[in-house]
């Protein structure tokens, strides 16, 4: 994306940093950025503000991406565990779910809700996505390792286990996860049938904070966007945060602001606002 501001104005923007979350957010539909959020992020950064992308994909979800949007800038993936350098194409640091620890949750958690349906994601540039028997996967671009035995999910060190269950809804399993091994791990819910397992304490807010000191900004600079439950940290953290018209309620229960959907340029909306500028509705 293009820091150059098409209207060749000097607006002022009241934030240093624009952190936004990728899937219902950022995004439209496959994977793509309208033409007015491209240039209302770019009027942005033209002013002074840096954009960071924070997103629960794994680096090895995000690179492909981040490529084709032409994103060069750092991105916090993982749900925080990751912060990746697009320019570089390189893993700047990156923390692990200890997989006896995660082993005893999960075993806590089917004490009190019965068998789980298990995906597992694996730590590193390329690492794959394992997908146990009855794990239903998301249509799309991502690819999935089919495994038979879901002991192979634990043969290599991972960032996040991911859950589901025959019955109960995210929301159910999530709550039912926090009571069972809170802990002893983190649990968020990141979309539809995205329950995840991540190292105790770890969010978005603990890899925004670590790439906002990179690029030497603080806090009280920052407004974030995002959709889901997993982004109640990072708008804890942030000055200011902004749900979308399709974000869970227990996210737009804490928001600063509720703008449009990600299919309604929400994002470009509120940015456009703040520089007091109007941008093109096509693309």
């Amino acid at each position: 994306m293009s820091a150059a501001d098409s209207t060749g104005s000097a607006s002022i923007f009241p934030y240093k940093l624009i952190a936004t979350d990728l899937d219902g957010t950022l995004l439209s539909s496959g994977d793509t950025i309208s033409r007015r959020t491209r240039e209302a992020l770019a009027a942005a950064t033209a002013a002074g503000a840096k954009h960071l992308v924070v997103t629960g994909r794994p680096v090895s979800l995000t690179r492909d991406v981040l490529d084709g949007l032409g994103y060069r800038g750092l991105a916090v993936c993982g749900q925080g565990a990751q912060v990746y350098d697009a320019a570089e194409h390189r893993l700047l640091t990156s923390v692990t779910l200890d997989r006896q620890i995660a082993g005893l949750a999960l075993a806590k958690i089917e004490a009190e809700v019965g068998p789980l349906l298990l995906a597992a994601g694996r730590d590193g540039l390329d690492g794959e996505v394992l997908v146990g028997p009855g794990y239903r996967v998301h249509e799309g671009p991502v690819s999935y390792q089919p495994i038979k035995d879901a002991a192979e999910l634990w043969s290599a060190p991972l960032n996040k286990v991911y859950l589901q269950h025959p019955t109960l809804g995210d929301d159910e399993l999530a709550e039912a996860a926090r009571q069972a091994a809170g802990g002893l791990v983190g649990v968020t819910m990141a979309g539809q049938g995205i329950v995840e397992l991540l190292p105790l304490g770890l969010s978005k807010a603990t890899g925004l904070s670590l790439a906002a000191r990179r690029l030497g900004v603080k806090a009280k600079d920052t407004i974030a966007f995002g959709d889901m439950p997993n982004d109640l940290a990072m708008f804890a953290w942030a000055a200011r945060g902004v749900a979308m018209a399709n974000a869970h309620d227990e996210l737009k229960a804490v928001a600063d602001e509720i703008t449009l959907s990600n299919e309604e340029d929400g994002i470009a909306v509120v940015l456009e606002r703040l520089l007091g500028q109007r941008f093109s509705r096509r693309g």
